[in-house]
């Protein structure tokens, strides 16, 4: 099955047990000391887990949903598996002011998402994590507008990161963003960039600003990747799809 596949969820749609969890994963939550780290921990794979189900056609029940489990690779990257077997999928993962984003694709696709709630940041952050050349574009951009553009470059560098597979433990530097779309359309609508690690592995993605959270998605240059559908209801269990090229 071709193209992308994405499912986004509040924390209020999680449910109040976790027999959706498997045992491994039930034992990680015990782990987690802190309230908000742990909400955060359950609503990305309650969010992946949806997404997966519904991309291979697996039923959703919390029966089902234990059976799979989302594990670290050892670069850190979620990898999914299900009644202990690797699954034939790709997977990316992100959360934010309690919402999460899950991008589901085919085996050895390379895809990552990100979000990221839009904010003010401190000069420093700018000059320690952007290339010279986003800099200038950030500098050059009405003051009004700079907080949102530096969260999108900030999300599209993450998004590609993690198709990357190695997600931050990577210098941001090392991936180079242009949103040509970043300031010319309405701040809701699906808007395109551009990207290229220093390995020279060329990237695209889309990103899109809504109720001050900006969601990106990043693939291959080379892979066919047309324009995200509307944002899913949360209140609904639907998974969209991005239509083949």
């Amino acid at each position: 099955m071709s193209g992308l596949f994405w499912l986004e969820r509040h924390a209020s749609d999680l449910p109040t047990n976790d027999d959706w969890l498997s045992a491994t994963e039930s034992a990680c939550l015990a782990a987690l000391r802190f309230p908000k780290r742990r909400q955060d921990w359950k609503l990305g794979r309650w969010t992946a887990k949806h997404a997966a189900a519904a991309f291979l056609g697996l039923p959703q029940h919390p029966g089902a949903l234990a059976e799979i489990e989302i594990r670290p690779a050892p670069s850190g990257a979620p990898e999914l598996f299900i009644a202990g077997q690797p699954a034939s999928i790709s997977l990316s993962l992100s959360h934010s002011a309690a919402t999460a984003l899950s991008a589901v694709a085919a085996p050895e696709t390379m895809i990552g998402c990100d979000l990221e709630t839009v904010a003010p940041r401190d000069p420093a952050f700018l000059h320690d994590y952007f290339t010279p050349a986003e800099q200038a574009v950030v500098l050059s951009a009405p003051e009004p507008r700079r907080d949102r553009l530096i969260t999108v470059l900030w999300s599209a560098k993450e998004s590609v990161l993690k198709a990357l597979r190695v997600g931050l433990r990577a210098d941001t530097r090392t991936v180079s963003v242009c949103p040509v779309e970043a300031l010319s359309s309405a701040p809701s609508a699906w808007m395109k960039f551009w990207a290229i690690a220093d390995s020279g592995e060329p990237f695209r993605g889309w990103w899109r600003e809504t109720s001050g959270l900006v969601r990106t998605f990043a693939m291959p240059r080379s892979a066919p990747f047309p324009a995200p559908n509307p944002l899913p209801n949360p209140d609904t269990q639907s998974v969209h799809r991005e239509p083949a090229a």
